[in-house]
């Protein structure tokens, strides 16, 4: 449970912190943040791996890369979910989801629990 609490946590400092580096990205503050990182839980969870299912053709044909296209339309859904939080256009979700996993991963190595 610590650990979900931990990466939960987690998520929400990185929304946070994309949020201050890429412009196009509105928050309000950590209680917007907190829940944007249960919208994007839920997100990559339930709609992701449809996405990602209903575009491999495009995937395969581009090498991988349109990934970042549906890594940018998860980010724009829950910027679109959250209050709070706003996504102003295609191209701040997609350097938003891009510096989202990197600032998230770095903050990750932080907050690792051994259970």
């Amino acid at each position: 449970m610590s650990q979900f609490l931990l990466t939960w946590l987690a998520t929400a400092v990185s929304i946070l912190i994309t949020a201050w580096i890429v412009p196009g990205l509105n928050i309000t503050g950590f209680t917007a943040a907190a829940i944007g990182a249960i919208a994007l839980g839920f997100v990559n969870a339930i709609v992701k791996p449809i996405l990602v299912i209903f575009t491999l053709p495009l995937t395969i044909l581009t090498l991988g890369l349109f990934l970042l296209v549906v890594n940018a339309i998860a980010f724009g859904l829950v910027g679109y979910l959250t209050p709070g939080f706003e996504v102003n256009g295609f191209f701040p979700a997609i350097f938003g989801s891009i510096v989202l996993s990197l600032v998230s991963g770095v903050i990750s190595q932080f907050f690792q629990v051994n259970d």
